[in-house]
């Protein structure tokens, strides 16, 4: 199930919310802590407005809510709005049963045992934002011996907390119905794969009422994830900082089309050995490599690509005849959109700004095409050791105003104007005499600073998204062993 969290201030306004994204969710959550004084009366009747199951929550602010008040006080506001007709209330696992009797009048009652008179189920939650405590399946299993649904919602800080969360659906099989959630960027995967750690179900919003929430629509119409089941392909984009990429757009809709059972997770990844363990134990079938892994996998993998040998770098791997296959797509995603160019001659000098790991299949393309390149880069001696390698000529950036007008390709390949730093230009100096091919590597924005001056200077300008697609559909035939559906038109 997909949970829609509510966190506006009135009922009104959540009751907004839910209509917008109903078709996404199968439940959703509200949070009362969000509400204004005054709205708690329109609460009891939520449910019958609402016309689904509904989670009710009133969170503290310790465990990342809004509620300043006493437990006593806040399990007496649960109490009168929990008269609608909720499936669930959400209650601490540390709150006192002396907090849980409540005065009727001259009666006490139990507000547990009224819940469970009406039907109505509890969720015991747990909420740890600084990591994953050590006895986590301890705990889990503590909250289920009490006959409620279980619920932990913890910060995972690494790869390894990460296999922790998705350990849970094994070692605690047993347990039918419970909640796990991974919060942060870590966590995000375990979000989307959440049937995979055991989970009956997985919150989303609008507004990442928790760290790490993905919209509703996202999770629905993007990643499919109430439909993932064991016989789904897990494939992935691993890299750190990941959350930024826009490979799912590419790959998700192209397995969706060609009715392929697979899905395409961001994996944020501090190390890349524990990843494989990670791959190993879903298992992932292929993933795409980012910054700042592309050398990294290396030693992990048990074949590799003639293009991978000369580069040094991998940015895909598959899983083939049990061993790890190394590709590097970049490499002929950046040549795609020059092949015309670089077949008839026209392109025979170019510039490369950067010598990062990106700039590396940039120039060996080149160089293999017989295309004199010179690299300029901040950093002399990186530009140097590229250059070296790879029988180039290089520079210090300083000095790129010496080189306008002189190449018939500019390549710029550093992060430089990226999203949120549109406003920088790593070419500044060079002056574009209208001839060149001017190409950025970023993709976004569309059209960075440097794409922006050469476009105006009468270049023609090819952008960073271009060569996303380009190589995310090799990527995507590595994967499958299919074409990319020539009806499917990302948007990057």
């Amino acid at each position: 199930m997909l949970c829609l969290t509510l966190t506006e201030s009135t009922i009104a306004k959540d009751l907004e919310v839910l209509e917008r994204n109903r078709r996404f969710v199968s439940m959703s959550e509200l949070r009362v802590d969000c509400l204004a004084s005054g709205e708690m009366e329109k609460a009891v009747d939520f449910p019958k407005k609402a016309a689904m199951p509904i989670i009710l929550t009133c969170r503290r602010i310790s465990d990342g809510g809004k509620c300043e008040l006493a437990d006593k006080a806040r399990i007496e506001i649960l109490s009168r709005v929990a008269e609608g007709s909720f499936a669930y209330v959400d209650i601490e696992d540390d709150v006192k049963r002396r907090d849980l009797k409540i005065k009727r009048g001259e009666q006490s009652i139990d507000f547990e045992a009224s819940l469970k008179a009406r039907g109505i189920r509890i969720i015991r939650s747990f909420h740890d934002f600084e990591g994953v405590p050590a006895d986590l399946f301890g705990r889990i299993s503590k909250l289920a011996a009490r006959g409620d649904i279980p619920k932990v919602a913890v910060m995972p800080q690494s790869m390894l907390d990460v296999i922790t969360l998705f350990r849970i659906h094994d070692e605690l099989r047993e347990i039918k119905e419970k909640i796990v959630i991974g919060m942060g960027a870590y966590g995000v995967c375990t979000r989307i794969l959440y049937k995979r750690c055991g989970s009956m179900l997985s919150f989303c919003s609008d507004n990442e009422a928790a760290p790490g929430q993905l919209s509703a629509q996202t999770m629905k119409e993007l990643y499919h994830a109430d439909s993932v089941n064991d016989l789904t392909h897990i494939y992935g984009v691993i890299g750190n900082p990941v959350l930024q990429t826009k490979s799912p757009v590419i790959h998700n809709p192209g397995f969706h089309a060609i009715h392929y059972n697979a899905i395409y997770v961001p994996f944020q990844v501090d190390s890349v050995r524990a990843f494989f363990k990670l791959a190993e134990m879903l298992p992932v079938y292929g993933f795409s490599v980012t910054i700042p892994h592309k050398r990294n996998v290396l030693p992990y993998l048990g074949r590799i690509t003639r293009e991978v040998k000369q580069i040094g770098s991998c940015n895909t791997v598959v899983h083939i005849q049990s061993m790890w296959k190394g590709i590097n797509t970049d490499y002929y995603g950046f040549l795609e959109p020059l092949s015309s160019r670089l077949t008839d001659g026209t392109i025979k000098s170019a510039l490369v700004i950067g010598a990062g790991g990106a700039s590396r299949a940039i120039v060996w393309a080149l160089r293999n095409h017989d295309v004199k390149v010179t690299v300029v880069n901040r950093t002399v001696e990186h530009a140097k050791a590229l250059a070296m390698e790879t029988m180039s000529a290089y520079d210090s950036l300083d000095h790129i105003s010496a080189y306008s007008g002189s190449v018939d390709l500019v390549v710029q390949t550093t992060s430089v104007g990226m999203t949120p730093h549109e406003q920088d230009d790593a070419s500044k100096g060079y002056l574009f005499s209208g001839k060149e091919i001017a190409f950025d590597l970023v993709y976004k924005p569309r059209e960075t600073v440097f794409l922006r001056r050469a476009k105006e200077a009468g270049c023609r300008t090819i952008s960073g998204a271009l060569m996303l697609l380009e190589q995310g559909k090799l990527q995507f035939e590595a994967f499958t062993g299919y074409h990319y559906p020539s009806s499917l038109h990302p948007v990057i």
